[in-house]
């Protein structure tokens, strides 16, 4: 059918408003970068679709871009292959390569559900839940990014939080705004005794309610073992808190509390030794870097079978991948814990149009629109590309925009 054939993938790189939310590597910068994308087919129709950003990842899609034309967009499996073949030379890793496809796949889903009047929940065997749960993602901040070269300071109504009077502070506002009911704290920033505190802040201004640390590697082994022993019974899993399977398979051993990842266990071929050594109990998945949706709703199923829990991981993004994540952890059986989001730090600048996805009582709601159920705000998209190539800005750097403001700082992952 001439209909479903592809006629372009238009690329579009953009840069968005991020809050100074501190992390090991260091700070997020002003500006964070994605790719829209719009699958657009022989008809007419449109299949919208968004990836990190980055000029690698630019490039990458650019290249899918030239190979998709003319193909079915019901032919996801052909069209994964076309991209990987033509990324093989330049891009000898598949988990790099599936980055692309992952961001063209949800494109041409949603282009498919736009076709057929049904959702993506439904392309993906339908969904087990109406609404998906996700947690409040906390973060140490700066009450600004300070003023830098001439330019002014740029604050936020969030304010401080560097203690943890101020990230219980951060919590209250979050529930308040979004009704979350469950946190999770982004350390590797504090030494861990001051992180522990505020966890236990947290515990005690919302008793009863799921709790989560993530310190992103910076600890060894040894203290990694410390904090799990330290906080059995507050925490429902520490995430990350060492470095490599190996590493987080030697915590596991002493670590009352289950080890949970989005780092050393990232793509297909990590997960025998991560299970063969039991490093991890609960697994982080993201269909930008396991190759899709379909990819992870079998990501899932793999983890059920090997009796490996489940959430979800986040990084800065908008609403065209918070509908991808609420329609396939909607049609996860297996879902265990509330996801990840960053969506309540970056949504002022989404580039769709308001109304569908709502963050309410700490769930979203699954889109039961055609597709993905959002449309795109094409006005704020040409604003975000213009910032984007304004900026000047085609990579992200946590570490270098630290030592603008502190030169003394060094990246040392374990730092404790």
């Amino acid at each position: 059918m001439s209909h479903t054939r592809i006629r372009e993938l238009i690329v579009t790189p953009i840069a968005f408003g991020d809050p100074p939310l501190l992390n090991s590597n260091g700070v997020h910068e002003p500006l964070a970068l994605r790719i829209i994308l719009q699958l657009v087919l022989e008809d007419g129709t449109v299949g919208l679709g968004e990836s990190p950003g980055g000029t690698a990842r630019l490039e990458r899609l650019q290249a899918a871009a030239k190979v998709v034309a003319g193909m079915d967009v019901f032919d996801t499996t052909t069209v994964a292959a076309a991209i990987d073949a033509a990324l093989l030379q330049t891009v000898p890793s598949s988990h790099e390569r599936g980055w692309t496809t992952s961001a063209v796949e949800v494109a041409c889903l949603d282009a498919q559900g736009k076709l057929l009047g049904r959702p993506v929940s439904d392309l993906l065997g339908g969904r087990v839940r109406d609404a998906v749960p996700f947690a409040a993602y906390l973060f140490y901040k700066w009450a600004e990014h300070p003023a830098l070269d001439g330019r002014p300071a740029i604050g936020d109504d969030w304010g401080e939080a560097l203690d943890p009077a101020g990230i219980v502070e951060q919590a209250r506002l979050m529930q308040e705004r979004y009704g979350f009911r469950s946190f999770k704290l982004k350390g590797g920033v504090f030494p861990p005794d001051e992180e522990i505190a505020a966890i236990r802040a947290l515990a005690e201004a919302f008793p009863g309610q799921p709790l989560r640390l993530d310190p992103n590697v910076a600890w060894t082994v040894e203290t990694s073992t410390y904090v799990a022993r330290e906080l059995d019974g507050v925490l429902e899993y520490l995430e990350d808190p060492t470095k490599g399977i190996g590493g987080m398979a030697e915590v596991a051993k002493e670590s009352p509390l289950p080890l949970a990842t989005n780092m050393c266990v990232i793509a297909w071929d990590h997960l025998k030794p991560a299970i063969e050594q039991n490093a991890i109990q609960v697994l982080l998945t993201d269909h930008h870097y396991w190759g899709g949706l379909r990819r992870t709703r079998e990501l899932a199923a793999v983890c059920e079978a090997f009796g490996i829990a489940l959430s979800m991981h986040s990084n800065s993004h908008l609403g065209i991948s918070l509908a991808a994540m609420t329609h396939v952890a909607a049609a996860i059986p297996n879902l265990d814990h509330s996801c990840d989001t960053h969506y309540p730090w970056n949504s002022a600048d989404d580039v769709i149009v308001p109304g569908v996805l709502e963050l309410r009582d700490g769930e979203v709601r699954v889109p039961t629109g055609p597709g993905l159920g959002v449309e795109l705000d094409h006005d704020k998209l040409e604003q975000l590309h213009r910032r984007y190539v304004d900026s000047g800005m085609r990579s992200r750097d946590d570490t270098g925009y630290m030592r603008r403001f502190r030169p003394e700082y060094e990246l040392r992952l374990p730092r404790w």
